[in-house]
């Protein structure tokens, strides 16, 4: 049936074009949008969840910004609203292809968010505010069922169409990003260099849009390497050149420089010191035999020693670098240091690591309540800092002061598991999908170096994250099937 549709003639689909013109035309707009809406749900419907998807991946990161700007409210913030739109076609979809709804593949990713969901879920006892910890206990919900829509409708070679729009997502981001950079819609208290001005893309901050490009980044560089390899050996076999492969490689090589640019102009030293140790994981995972993984991460270690020592750094990022060190990694009692306008960013951050602890100390296994750090954040703050920024800015400390010990315990180890799965995807066949695993440990690795100053579950990135994991979950599923065929 949707073959036929498909290659009906181009003069039937010249006749449609021209009637919907005519109904925009003629038609009132009040109707005309829904109309056209209905129309458009109905399609995505009739194709693929995954185009869904791509709405949901691109227009999620719009939250602060339609939140701030936006002349109408919307009932729900845009990352809730698209990801209901997602999940509903996926419902209807599985419907339509008559598959049981509720009985979805379970995926050891599954699992492991299974084990961190239900620490996370005991920390309702001492939540002060139950919306609160509703609110944020869902982010976990929605990955999970994230992972379920992903796993069902990127089997085979369909998860690359994700792949195409999770970097899409970050591709339009990290424009807007270097436009601000370059003088668009700068804030003043944002300066830097004497004309410039830091980018913060839609996120309105610059940190969690450095952490977008960091998240995304490590997956469109292996991106481009993998198709080019595997154009590569198809020519090789073939002995012809597809076009396909270079411009899909191409559009990856150039996605990669554009996420690079607006992680740098983003000017977060989480983020640049997270891009290196994604590097560096990347050059330990990329090779197959250990003594060569070492090889290549010691060729990537000497190259940026040389880079930084030599000088053949801008002196501005090195000192920008060179200050991270000194500002986050001394913790010290924020109670008796004088605060001045040179280190009141810091001292204000490391102040809010220190009412995490304060609520740790009198909450240490079941935390105050997820999502209910700001709620009250008034009875552990220290004297001089009476506004909360609404986390710890320290993920591992936010999760230690919302969940304690056991959330901080089954957080460290679902995140254990999904390294492990992504190191055992390594194995697939494909070596498209093998260099996606890489990236894939690249991304968690920066998550994990960035979580230590700043919490990157925000603005709607959990939505991207969700994919990222049901991406996993896909080619470790390929990769388990694969083996049992050998």
């Amino acid at each position: 049936m949707r073959q036929a549709v498909v290659r009906l003639s181009p003069i039937l689909w010249t006749a449609v074009a021209i009637a919907i013109g005519v109904f925009i035309a003629l038609v009132p707009l009040p109707v005309t949008l829904p109309v056209l809406g209905i129309g458009v749900l109905g399609l995505l419907v009739w194709l693929t969840p995954l185009a869904a998807l791509g709405v949901m991946l691109i227009l999620a990161p719009l939250r602060t910004l339609i939140a701030t700007e936006a002349a109408y409210p919307l009932p729900l913030d845009i990352g809730q609203l698209t990801f209901l739109v997602a999940a509903g076609i996926w419902a209807i979809w599985r419907i339509l292809k008559r598959k049981p709804l509720l009985r979805t593949p379970i995926s050891p990713v599954h699992i492991a968010i299974g084990v961190f969901g239900l620490a996370y879920g005991l920390s309702l006892f001492n939540a002060s505010a139950n919306s609160a910890w509703i609110t944020e206990f869902l982010k976990w919900v929605i990955m999970a069922l994230l992972v379920s829509i992903v796993l069902t409708t990127g089997e085979k070679r369909r998860w690359e169409w994700l792949l195409f729009l999770l970097i899409s997502a970050g591709v339009a981001n990290a424009i807007v990003g270097i436009y601000i950079f370059l003088g668009g819609s700068g804030a003043d208290h944002l300066l830097i260099l004497g004309r410039f001005y830091r980018a913060f893309g839609t996120f309105g901050q610059p940190n969690p849009f450095g952490g977008f490009m960091g998240l995304l980044t490590p997956i469109a560089i292996t991106a481009t390497l993998g198709y080019g390899l595997r154009g590569y050996r198809r020519w090789k076999i073939k002995n012809h050149v597809e076009f396909g492969h270079i411009l899909i490689s191409t559009f990856y090589g150039i996605a990669s420089l554009i996420l690079l640019g607006g992680l740098l102009v983003s000017w977060s030293r989480g983020a640049w010191l997270g891009t290196v140790a994604a590097v560096g994981m990347m050059a330990f995972a990329i090779p197959r035999k250990f003594w060569h993984s070492l090889l290549m991460t010691g060729a990537i270690g000497l190259a940026v020693g040389l880079l930084w020592f030599s000088g053949a750094l801008p002196q501005s990022i090195t000192n920008r670098i060179s200050s991270a060190w000194s500002d986050f990694f001394a913790f010290d009692d924020m109670r008796g240091v004088d605060i001045t306008s040179e280190n009141y960013a810091v001292v204000e951050r490391l102040a809010h690591w220190q009412a995490a602890l304060n609520m740790a100390q009198y909450h240490p296994w079941l935390g105050v309540g997820a999502g209910n750090y700001e709620v009250v954040y008034e009875q552990y703050r220290l004297i001089n800092w009476d506004e909360p920024l609404g986390h710890a800015h320290n993920y591992y400390l936010n999760i230690l002061a919302e969940a304690g010990i056991i959330g901080l315990f089954c957080y460290m180890g679902m995140w254990g598991i999904i390294i492990w799965l992504t190191w055992r995807a390594r194995a697939h066949p494909d070596v498209l999908a093998r260099y996606v695993a890489v990236g894939l440990l690249g991304t968690w690795t920066y998550l994990a170096f960035h979580s230590l100053l700043d919490n990157l579950y925000v603005n709607n990135v959990f939505l991207h994250l969700g994919v990222l994991l049901g991406l996993l979950a896909v080619l470790y599923q390929q990769t388990s099937k694969a083996s049992e065929r050998a």
